[in-house]
């Protein structure tokens, strides 16, 4: 019962995380990116050939990059996305994150992950100060110069530092919330020509973002982007990019379901051990059967139908209780973190908000058809024995 509740929980929790991990990661990023090692200068007829290639539904520039917010003394360091919202819009369908205010990115606008505006304990309609590392090289030459100048040269020096660390005031109009911790804690949303400025770019990007008409399909998609592009600019698929994540989760499910499933393998010992002593015990009883005629098919089924009745309620019970957990699994998680303070499953960890769940009828038919079977050939064996068992032997000393 216990390791078919275990196996159904763990397995149905692995295949949801990796579901929704993947329905994530589809939502808020595109399903390819193409982009370049250092600036995208050339892209307006970059974007027109990739609109143009087959499986293409939509693109829409892209800027990505570190940069540190400030607001009340409190700073943080996330990272900027700058769009276009209206071609951003056909390619991630950011309207429906918007928790609070709206997705409005005219002007020096940003729109924040509710985990990022939680730490910075910022609203709708404050003003935040970002500050970019993209100019660093700007900086540095600038200091430099000042170290050199003199008099008037010195006085200009200066201004032309101002106006490099000058930091960019922002204005919150919205917070997002998509349910995957890391883009709610590490992402804000602005305008195009912001992260542009930011990070010193012009009318340059760093790359550009498609969205396909099946984001499964997107690896056909990427070869035929990669046929036009030169070197170093490249493109990647949403797998791409998180391949490691995926790995990791497909590894762990598959070594949980084998760790697990030994649970079943000890229970099915201790069927059996307590089979043989039961024949032990009914060692008069079985020679006695087997001096009236019993044959050896009957004494078999004796025993090995008490095997088989242990495991097909041990296989239903840990169904039951394995459905019940998993239809639980929050209320029960959010009881043990209120009540004896274990948190099971910390979001900062998992990046999910609720334990994700799914249900596989195939691999619950596996669970439960392998935990019967491996029950039922442990009574097998001492039912074998029992039926062996020489009633001249057996009845010798009683």
């Amino acid at each position: 019962m216990l390791g078919v509740t275990v196996l159904i929980l763990v397995i149905s929790v692995m295949t949801g995380f990796d579901r929704e991990l993947r329905q994530k990661v589809i939502d808020f990023d595109a399903h390819i990116l193409v982009g370049t090692e250092d600036v995208l200068r050339d892209w307006r007829g970059l974007k027109t050939k990739i609109d143009n290639t087959p499986g293409v539904v939509a693109t829409a520039p892209y800027i990505q990059g570190p940069v540190i917010v400030e607001f009340q003394n409190r700073r943080v360091a996330p990272l900027i996305r700058g769009v276009d919202p209206v071609e951003e819009e056909k390619v991630i369908p950011l309207r429906k994150f918007i928790k609070y205010g709206n997705l409005n990115l005219e002007g020096d606008s940003t729109v924040l992950g509710i985990e990022l505006a939680r730490k910075l304990q910022a609203n709708v309609g404050d003003k935040i100060t970002v500050y970019s590392p993209g100019n660093l090289g700007q900086i540095l030459d600038g200091i430099k110069k000042l170290e050199n100048a003199k008099g008037d040269e010195e006085k200009k020096a200066i201004d032309q530092l101002r106006e490099v660390i000058l930091p960019k005031e922002l204005t919150i109009t919205g917070i997002f919330e998509t349910g995957h911790y890391l883009h709610d804690s590490e992402y804000l949303l602005v305008p195009v020509y912001v992260g542009q400025e930011l990070y010193g770019l012009q009318d340059g990007l760093h790359g550009i973002t498609v969205r396909t008409d099946n984001p499964y399909s997107a690896e056909r998609v990427k070869q035929a982007i990669e046929q036009f592009l030169q070197p170093p600019e490249y493109a990647q698929t949403w797998i791409d990019m998180n391949h490691q994540f995926f790995e990791a989760v497909r590894l762990e499910r598959s070594v949980m379901f084998f760790l697990l499933f030994f649970i079943v393998v000890v229970a099915a010992f201790g069927i059996m051990s307590t089979l043989i002593t039961v024949t032990v015990q009914k060692r008069r009883e079985i020679g006695i059967m087997k001096a009236l005629g019993a044959n050896i098919a009957q004494v078999i089924w004796v025993f090995l139908g008490q095997g088989t009745v242990v495991g097909l309620f041990g296989t239903l019970t840990g169904l039951g209780l394995g459905m019940t957990l998993i239809r639980y699994r929050n209320e029960f998680s959010q009881w043990l973190a209120t009540t004896l303070h274990i948190e099971v499953f910390p979001r900062e960890v998992y990046q999910f908000s609720a334990i994700p769940a799914e249900i596989i009828p195939r691999d619950v038919a596996i669970i439960c058809i392998s935990a019967f079977f491996i029950c039922s050939i442990a009574a097998l064996i001492p039912a074998y024995f029992a039926a062996r068992l020489d009633p001249v032997k057996a009845l010798r000393y009683e």
